[in-house]
Formats: C-alpha cells, sequence, structure tokens
C-alpha cells in the first residue's frame, strides 16, 4: 500500500538498503572478531593468514554498496532537501 507523498519503488529501495545495512554491520563484526582470534591465539592453519582479512576487504565494497543505495533511497522519497514549506517564518538564516 502506498502512502500519500510516496512514489512506487520506495518500500523495495529501502528493504535493499536496511539489508546492506545489515550485511555491512555483520561484515564488521565478523572482521572485529577474526582479528581478535588472530590477535589472541594466532592460528596456524595455512588457510587462516588468508582467510581472517578476507571480511576487511569486504567492508568498503558493502559500505559503497549501502552508500548508493542509500543516496538513491533519499532520492525516491524525496528525503535531504529541503524544501521551505512548513518552516517557521521566525526561523532565520544559519549562516
Amino acid at each position: 500500500m502506498n502512502h500519500p507523498g510516496r512514489r512506487a519503488g520506495g518500500h523495495r529501495i529501502g528493504t535493499a538498503v536496511r539489508w546492506a545495512g545489515r550485511l555491512l554491520c555483520w561484515t564488521l563484526a565478523v572482521a572485529m572478531a577474526a582479528a581478535a582470534v588472530d590477535a589472541v591465539f594466532a592460528p596456524a592453519a595455512g588457510w587462516w593468514r588468508a582467510g581472517w582479512p578476507l571480511p576487511w576487504c569486504l567492508v568498503p565494497v558493502w559500505a559503497l554498496l549501502w552508500a548508493v543505495l542509500r543516496a538513491r533511497e533519499k532520492r525516491v522519497r524525496g528525503d535531504g532537501r529541503c524544501t521551505g514549506e512548513g518552516v517557521p517564518a521566525d526561523f532565520g538564516r544559519a549562516a
């Protein structure tokens, strides 16, 4: 169901933004946990030396994905822009 003043597609992009944000947060959590394991236990497994930095390499990818989706969401919904409507007359310029 569409809300008044909201374009179609806003729900889908909002869902994508939430999932990208969750993916970013979970990747950060795994990266921090892997770094802690590496620092405390120093695993000797051969795959560990290549595997533990992998989440850190994915963080910029997910952050960029989230930022692009969030910008798209704001553009679709019309958020983030001051239209001047509903602004009290006694508000002056900030700068």
